[in-house]
């Protein structure tokens, strides 16, 4: 867990151990005991480490498995993989639980659904409509000052 993804991390950032015992202010070698799974570090080193990695105390410490794809490295924070979904013969999909109680998606929710060259984004209809609204505003605002 911990340990996988602190290899991952460092690996992924092409970092030695060497290089993250210096930023968070340790040593080589307690940082390899940690990668060992031989001890583990305390919370505020996790924070460091979590600073350094640009991802949340909680991804750090816990594995995201993908169906189909195996153990992933932790996204950055504000980042989420909520697993795989199926597209139905009418096109439906279910939204996984986790991610329908952290955005409060329930029956009836009205989303939007956005795309570009690689992906498809819902988006809950309010936040569209008031990001539509700022960026319209906006660019009256430029307009009268031109």
């Amino acid at each position: 867990m911990l340990k996988g993804n602190l290899i991952m991390l460092r690996n992924m950032r092409a970092y030695s151990q060497e290089q993250i015992a210096e930023k968070i202010g340790i040593s080589r070698q307690a940082y390899a005991k940690w990668e060992s799974g031989a001890t583990v570090p305390d919370i505020e080193k996790c924070k460091l480490l979590a600073d350094v990695y640009g991802v949340t105390i909680d991804s750090l410490i816990k594995d995201e498995k993908v169906e189909g794809i195996g153990t992933i490295p932790p996204g950055p924070a504000g980042k989420n993989i909520w697993g795989t979904v199926t597209v139905n013969d009418r096109g439906q999909i279910v939204i996984p639980k986790a991610a329908r109680d952290k955005f409060g998606i329930i029956n009836g929710t009205r989303l939007v659904v956005c795309s570009d060259e690689t992906g498809i984004a819902l988006l809950p209809v309010e936040a569209f409509e008031a990001g539509l609204k700022d960026l319209m505003k906006s660019a009256f605002s430029d307009a009268d000052k031109g």
